[in-house]
Order: C-alpha cells, then sequence, then structure tokens
C-alpha cells in the first residue's frame, strides 16, 4: 500500500512511496504530529539519481522492522533536495557544525518534535558497518535517551541553533591582481599533475576552477594556470567520467584517474563543463575542446530534452544494478566487433584502445577508456558498435523535473557554442523562450516544476543569477534587447528580495539560509549575481558595479582565506580589476564581431549596440578607441 508520498510531483519522493516507512512531506501536516504526539522528527533529504540514495533505501528503508520502529517513535519526512535547495542547504550546514566536514547525499537529520536538529549523519547502514551505528540501533538509542531526558536534547538542539545564526565577516580584505598569483599557487597544492584534477578521490569537475585558471592564463600568461586547466579536461575526457559512447559527463569520479565514477548524469555538471571545453577551445584553439563541448551538447539534446527544456538527470542505476547500463562484458564486446566485420587485428586494436579485458576494470565488466585523447577511424566505428548494444539495455531512470537554473546553464552554454557553430543557436533560443514562458509566467520567477505542470515552489538566488547571466549570454549572442531588459529586471528583484548591504541571502521565506561564497555543487550563486551585476554595470548602469564591490567587500576575507573553494568570485574580482571591455556600434556593425570576441586574449569583452556607425571601445568608465574597423578593436584587446 502507498503511503503518503503517491500525492507528490517530485520523481524522487515517487521513489520512496512504497516503502514502509509512512513518510511525510515537508508541511505543517508532518510538524503538527510531532508537536501534537511529542515524537522525535527525522527528515531524510536526497535525490532521484543518487546512488547511495537508493542503497540507503534497499537496506533501511524497505526494512520492514526498521519501519515499524520508525513509524511508532517517528515522524518522517522524505525532501527533494533538487526542489527544495533552501531545506537541505540550511540542513546540509547543521550536518557541517555537528560532524566538521561537508555533508552529502542521502542526509539523515534527526531533530526535537519543535523541529530544532540534535543529530546529523549522510548514509546510515541497517547494521553497524564503515566505522557507523546500525540505523536501528541509532534511533533506538534515541528514542531511549529522549524519554529519559528530553532537557538534555532540547537543550543541545538550543546550542545547536545558536551556532547557525550567521556571523558577519570580522573585517573587508583589500583586493588588488595579486589574487591570480595567490589562486594559482593555492590550487597548486592540490593538483594533480598526473591525472589532473584538485584534490584527492572522490574527484569532482570543478568547472569554475578551470575557468578561473584559462582566465589567468589569458590575463598573465601564467603557463601554470594554463597546464593545470588542460591536464585536467584532458584527462576528464578518456573516459569513465566522459561516456564515451552516448556523450555526456557523470557527476564525479570514485578514483583519481577519472576511471569509475558513481554514473549518474546531472543537467549542471554536462552544462558547466560544456563551458569549460569551450573556454578552453577558445584559449589553446585546439578542436579537441570544441568537439567534447559540442558532444556535450549533442547528448543532452538526444537524452536530456523535451519540448525545449532540459531535465534535472539521470541515474547511476538500472534494473536495480549500478552501471549496469554502462558497463561492458569483454565477450559481448569481441562478440558485436566480429558481428560487426572487424577483423581480428583490428579487435585487438580496438580493446587495446579502450582497456577492455577479460579481467574488467569495474567489477569483473569494462568501463571503456582511452589511454590518450586521440580516437582514430576504427575506434570510432567500435563506439558506434557498443552503442548499439546499449540500444538493447534499459536506460536508466531520468528526472523529468525542470530546474530554472540547472535550464540556465545549459542555455547560456549553447549561446557561447552557437557562436561557432550555428545549429546550437535555434536550440538555445528555444530552450530560452521555453524557461521564461514556463518558469517565469507574469514576471514572477519560479524554481522548478514536471513539465506539462504549472510551477508552485517559488524561485531562490540561484535561479535569479544563473538565468541572469544566461539572459545577458543571450543579449551578447543576438543583441536583442529584450533580453537585456529581463536581465536588467531579473537582477532587481533579487536585490530587492535577497540583496542586504554586501551580502546575499540564498532564500527568504520559511527557511532564511545565506548564500555561500564558495563553489559547491556548482559555483556560488552570489558569485554568480556579481558576474551578472558586472555585465549590467559595464553597459547599463553604473550602480551594478557599486552593488558588485559592495558584494566582493562584503566575502571578501572568506574568499581570500578560502581561494581554491572561490574560483568564481576570483573571476569576479578579476574583472572587478581589469574592467570588462565593452565594444560599442550598432547593431548590424557588431554582428560581424561576434564570432570573433570569444577567441580575444583579454577574456572579459563585452558588445553594446549603440546609435554610433563607428566602432568605440569602452570600459565601464570610459571609452579609449575608436575605429572604422572592427579588427582594429579586436587588435586592440589582443595587445
Amino acid at each position: 500500500m502507498a503511503n503518503r508520498l503517491e500525492k507528490a510531483q517530485s520523481p524522487y519522493l515517487q521513489q520512496h512511496k512504497e516503502n514502509p516507512v509512512e513518510w511525510y512531506e515537508w508541511g505543517e501536516e508532518a510538524f503538527k504530529k510531532a508537536k501534537d504526539e511529542n515524537k522525535l522528527i527525522f527528515l531524510s533529504t536526497g535525490y532521484s539519481s543518487c546512488h547511495w540514495c537508493h542503497v540507503m533505501e534497499r537496506e533501511v528503508f524497505e526494512n520492514k522492522e526498521i519501519a515499524d520502529y520508525l513509524n511508532r517513535h517517528f515522524v518522517s519526512i522524505k525532501v527533494d533536495k533538487e526542489e527544495r535547495p533552501d531545506i537541505d542547504k540550511h540542513y546540509q550546514e547543521v550536518y557541517q557544525l555537528l560532524n566538521q566536514r561537508p555533508g552529502g547525499w542521502p542526509l539523515s537529520i534527526f531533530m526535537t518534535p519543535d523541529k530544532k536538529p540534535f543529530f546529523a549523519a549522510t548514509y546510515i547502514p541497517p547494521e553497524p558497518k564503515y566505522g557507523m551505528p546500525g540505523f536501528l540501533n541509532l534511533v533506538k538509542n534515541m528514542v531511549e535517551s529522549y524519554r529519559k531526558n528530553p532537557d538534555e536534547i532540547k537543550e543541545q538542539a538550543c546550542e545547536i541553533e545558536k551556532f547557525m545564526k550567521p556571523q558577519r565577516p570580522k573585517k573587508a580584505v583589500e583586493f588588488d591582481e595579486k589574487i591570480a598569483k595567490l589562486f594559482v599557487q593555492s590550487i597548486k597544492k592540490t593538483f594533480d599533475e598526473k591525472n589532473g584534477g584538485f584534490g584527492s578521490k572522490p574527484k569532482f569537475p570543478h568547472a569554475s576552477t578551470i575557468n578561473t585558471l584559462l582566465d589567468i592564463y589569458r590575463l598573465h600568461k601564467d603557463e601554470d594556470a594554463l597546464n593545470m586547466a588542460t591536464t585536467t579536461l584532458k584527462n576528464m575526457a578518456k573516459g569513465g567520467l566522459r561516456d564515451l559512447i552516448d556523450g555526456g559527463f557523470c557527476r564525479y569520479s570514485t578514483d583519481s584517474q577519472w576511471l569509475v565514477p558513481h554514473f549518474e548524469k546531472m543537467t549542471y555538471d554536462n552544462a558547466l563543463l560544456m563551458e569549460s571545453y569551450l573556454k578552453a577551445y577558445f584559449t589553446t584553439k585546439d578542436e579537441f575542446y570544441k568537439d567534447i563541448a559540442f558532444e556535450i551538447a549533442d547528448f543532452m539534446s538526444e537524452y536530456m530534452k523535451e519540448k525545449g527544456l532540459f531535465f534535472s538527470a539521470s541515474d547511476a542505476d538500472s534494473e536495480g544494478e549500478e552501471g549496469k547500463y554502462f558497463v561492458y562484458g569483454y565477450e559481448e564486446v569481441v562478440q558485436k566487433l566480429k558481428k560487426d566485420g572487424f577483423s581480428d587485428k583490428e579487435i585487438e586494436e580496438v580493446l587495446k584502445k579502450l582497456n577492455i579485458t577479460k579481467g574488467g576494470n569495474f567489477e569483473g565488466k569494462n568501463i571503456p577508456r582511452l589511454n590518450d585523447t586521440f580516437i582514430c577511424e576504427t575506434t570510432q566505428r567500435a563506439l558506434k558498435s557498443l552503442k548499439e548494444l546499449r540500444k538493447e539495455r534499459c536506460y536508466p531512470f531520468i528526472d523529468k523535473k525542470i530546474i530554472t537554473s540547472w535550464n540556465a546553464m545549459m542555455i547560456k552554454s549553447l549561446y557561447i557554442a552557437s557562436r561557432i557553430e550555428n545549429r546550437y543557436f535555434e536550440i538555445a533560443e528555444e530552450a530560452m523562450n521555453m524557461l521564461l514562458k514556463t518558469m517565469y509566467p507574469d514576471e514572477h520567477l519560479y524554481h522548478c516544476a514536471l513539465i506539462g505542470h504549472k510551477p508552485k515552489i517559488k524561485a531562490f538566488l540561484e535561479d535569479y543569477a544563473y538565468l541572469a547571466v544566461a539572459l545577458l549570454e543571450a543579449y551578447k549572442t543576438t543583441l536583442n534587447e529584450e533580453y537585456l531588459a529581463k536581465a536588467n529586471l531579473i537582477v532587481n528583484d533579487a536585490l530587492v528580495e535577497y540583496f542586504e548591504e554586501g551580502k546575499w541571502y540564498f532564500s527568504k521565506g520559511e527557511i532564511f539560509t545565506e548564500a555561500e561564497f564558495s563553489d559547491t555543487t556548482y559555483p556560488s550563486s552570489a558569485a554568480v549575481m556579481v558576474d551578472a551585476m558586472l555585465t549590467l554595470g559595464a553597459i547599463l548602469d553604473e550602480k551594478y558595479t557599486i552593488f558588485s564591490y559592495d558584494s566582493i567587500e562584503y566575502y571578501s576575507e572568506k574568499i581570500y582565506k578560502n581561494l581554491p573553494w572561490a574560483a568564481k568570485f576570483v573571476e569576479d574580482i578579476l574583472r572587478f580589476i581589469h574592467k570588462d571591455k565593452v565594444i560599442k556600434s550598432t547593431a548590424e556593425n557588431l554582428a560581424p564581431c561576434t564570432t570573433k570576441i570569444d577567441f580575444i586574449k583579454f577574456p572579459f569583452v563585452l558588445l553594446r549596440d549603440t546609435e554610433n556607425e563607428r566602432y568605440m571601445l569602452c570600459d565601464r568608465i570610459s571609452c579609449f578607441k575608436e575605429s572604422e574597423k572592427c579588427e582594429e578593436i579586436l587588435e586592440e584587446l589582443n595587445g
């Protein structure tokens, strides 16, 4: 018999509707029951494509004994963290405070009947293992402790609540162009020279770090910055994290070589990495990076799009098994290649090229992976054969939620791609128009919805920020003033709703959460909003530059103390210091410049449609060069 989640719209909550746990959605009904019956609250947040969320569901939430105990002694609440990032963000901060390390998913929070957290964990096994207590013993101890000493647990929860109150930074730090050198030095400390990437396993792509390193190279010719960015991009593209068969990138790698991922594919990762590979192409002129970017766009368009909009994610598991869709048996590959007419010598070459062996590299199976980035014609044909094998398999579950911020990330990258490949322009335009129609009705912005359903959850700062920069990228590509006007309106709304003397809130309303200064799952929404305001300040109104400065100053102490984790804000600071350059002329004159500006050495170049028939080169303060030829302006920017 289905539980209350049967009525939920969220695909993630729907996955839990048959659990014997009597789940509630987040809301007054659950909290009233907890208070009226003096029951502890168990809050579990996750998302539909999360491998360990599935593991905990199978081991814990489908366990009848555990479910019966939870139903008797707790009010259990399920939250889709993609649907309610404000709730998730708040309780991830609780986890970090209690455990002194970042959290993850599934997130497990235990609270008093009046909603005050006192214990936080991520995945909890049914029996003691991995150095963790068993779930049933843990919750029994909680109930017994609360029965004997309720005041002690309540006092502990109140103490935690005090520490959760936001603290204003102690002082502002003066920033100058030395930050570029400091950033590179800080990144070098965690850089994997052999495999690329930053930090130890598990390894995440860190697209914002790559982007900022590429900007620093273009500004200062810092070869270390370029090497760290390109080494990482090349190694990630060899296979494993990158799906060589269908295209697209998985969320992260469990090892240092980018070989074994958890196989979920998120729209935000693919959108951000597409931008990074395009940026590497513009920087190096190496078409390898462009090809990878286009491969991402094609994957997203083929597998993750409907009615112009992009779904949130596809699952790591299929048919109850992690990676089953993605991996290959040695014999099935050999037989398929023989059937498709490959000679014995070609089969031997392909197996070696793709590292497919009898023993396998993942639980006896094979994840195709290259030793280098070159793919010959024979291997290219073999990859098509492997794709045909997949057509016989069950494709992983796709979460068909439409999230404003994630779609905006993808749309921005598509507009950038369209400046070098026109076929992406129609995809970008359709997606932008559908996103505005669906998620911005009557100039009210919403966070997410299923296709065909009206959105109900109001937007968070990330939605305003990422949509604003996508609209500004659309303006840069098309010079359509409507995009500029909408970006301006959205930034103004965000300033009214979420800005306070330099500080940005991520959410206000039921839950107040501050925006992060650091890039976590994806770049800081506060830093992205500053990005949008810097653009508006350069091409529209200087007041936005002042707001940008206030934000950078507010977060400056934290940025300098945590440079490796604040790459997007570092990029903002570099833009502020070096001043965006704006090419001004009529839209007709600027059109030929649009396809060239991305290749300019100076990384921060904008366009502004004016009535001036000549080309003018300006920064946010003044104009300093005028010409009848766009080429002369571009030469000036190339130094």
